[in-house]
Parts: structure tokens; C-alpha cells; sequence
């Protein structure tokens, strides 16, 4: 039996800072978001992605 090994490169920080910094704002702007928001929408928002998964909420 052969094991084989990929080579992978690291990739440079200039690469993976852009990746890093969207996913710091993008998680804030929820986290921002879900404390606003109503109990109402939330819960709207909620139910509507359970339907659209094809789950039963009721």
C-alpha cells in the first residue's frame, strides 16, 4: 500500500486577512442584528427558514 502526501503551500497573510476581516464584520453585523431586532421578527425569521428547510415547526 502507497500513501501519497499533498503538498500544500501556505497561503501568505495578505491572502487570508480579506477572508478574516469579512467574516469578523459579517459575524458582528448578526450578532449586532439579533440583539435589535424584535422577538417578533426573530422569531418570524426563524419559523420562515424551518419552513424553507422543509421542517415542521407547529
Amino acid at each position: 500500500m502507497t500513501r501519497s502526501k499533498a503538498l500544500v503551500a501556505p497561503l501568505p497573510v495578505s491572502a487570508r486577512l480579506p477572508a478574516a476581516v469579512f467574516s469578523l464584520v459579517l459575524g458582528a453585523f448578526f450578532l449586532w442584528g439579533a440583539g435589535f431586532a424584535s422577538a417578533d421578527a426573530l422569531h418570524d425569521a426563524a419559523h420562515d427558514a424551518r419552513h424553507a428547510m422543509g421542517l415542521p415547526c407547529h
